[in-house]
């Protein structure tokens, strides 16, 4: 199986009622890394892997921190978003990205993943910037929405 849609993990959705994320204060980091269209990614996702993320000249293994945008709610819809986050001087190809917490918990950093997102086909950049954009930071588009 290959990145095929858009998904929030299910880990996510257990890990956010017992407290492990926190989109609201700076102690918490996310990173987006980005996947080939090898990779087997989806709800069931449980944490981070290095099984077929992007290898290549100028991408970091594990990706990049994201900067958050904060918590809001507006029309009994609670959302959050993240700033575009840009790969500068990159040759790759992605299918895919995970979102995952990297924050220390208890001593040691966790992977928990919060989302999958399916680029709907290869994306590439060739010594140039790949950059991935976030929706509107509103109830209607924001990339994580409570309703």
């Amino acid at each position: 199986m290959a990145i095929t849609t858009n998904a929030i993990c299910n880990s996510f959705k257990k890990e956010l009622l017992q407290g492990k994320h926190d989109f609201d204060a700076a102690s918490d980091t996310y990173n987006l890394a980005m996947y080939t269209s090898t990779a087997t990614l989806g709800a069931s996702t449980e944490n981070y892997t290095t099984s077929s993320e992007v290898s290549s000249s100028g991408y970091t293994a594990g990706g990049k921190a994201l900067v958050n945008q904060g918590v809001k709610v507006s029309s009994a819809v609670a959302i959050t978003n993240f700033a575009n986050l840009s790969f500068t001087g990159v040759t790759l190809t992605a299918r895919g990205a995970l979102i995952y917490n990297t924050t220390t918990d208890g001593g040691s950093g966790t992977t928990d993943a919060v989302c999958v997102l399916d680029f709907g086909g290869d994306k590439t950049a060739t010594a140039g910037t790949f950059t991935i954009q976030f929706p509107a930071f509103t109830t209607s588009a924001a990339i994580l929405r409570l309703t």
